[in-house]
């Protein structure tokens, strides 16, 4: 089936072109199948978005997952599977993203090949993921258009937040001017109020 999951069979003597960039837009794929990770990083090779590729990270385990976004503040999206060492290891790891560390900005998008271990409509209501796929469905450019969209809603929700801290801290500054200076104002606005009182006189 060369356009599902696994695009193709795999020689294990061929390296899997790997198009990581110390700069690009961190990508965490969490799969306990090694063949997973590998077709994963070859249909985004060629990945670029504003100018940047892609920086792979590997978890093979929900524990490692969960270092791995610890360790991580600014992980782009999550390509998360369901099934790993426990039948609900990737759930897991989604509350761990959302409710443990208070995440909201990662994109988790789950990946299972065993849907009736996690059925879609009880995940999507129950968990605070942005996509969902199953394995058997997903192709090389069905998967391209994921990640792409995925990280256009990265990009746009990183620069609201770069815009509310910009604003929060002109506030900040202007009420700590303002408490500076509050004495000076004060004098200020009274000067001006009794020179109106004595030019109406």
């Amino acid at each position: 089936m060369a356009n599902d999951f696994i695009f193709a069979e795999e020689n294990e003597q061929e390296e899997v072109p790997d198009n990581t960039t110390e700069a690009g837009w961190k990508v965490l794929i969490v799969d306990d199948e090694r063949e997973v990770h590998a077709v994963t990083r070859l249909a985004l090779m060629d990945l670029v978005f504003e100018g940047k590729g892609l920086n792979f990270l590997s978890a093979y385990s929900r524990h490692e997952a969960e270092q791995l976004i610890a360790d991580h503040d600014d992980i782009a999206i999550v390509l998360l599977d369901v099934v790993m060492d426990t039948d609900d290891a990737g759930l897991q790891v989604a509350k761990y993203i959302r409710e443990t560390i208070g995440n909201r900005t990662s994109r988790i998008v789950l990946r299972t090949g065993q849907p009736g271990q996690a059925p879609e409509r009880s995940v999507v209501i129950n968990y605070d993921i942005n996509d969902y796929k199953a394995k058997t469905e997903l192709t090389a450019q069905k998967l391209f258009t994921c990640v792409m969209s995925a990280l256009r809603s990265y990009r746009d929700i990183i620069r609201v937040k770069e815009q509310l801290e910009r604003v929060e801290h002109e506030l900040s500054f202007y009420q700590n001017w303002l408490l500076e200076h509050q004495p000076q104002v004060r004098q200020q606005v009274a000067d001006a109020y009794q020179r109106l009182t004595e030019n109406n006189d």
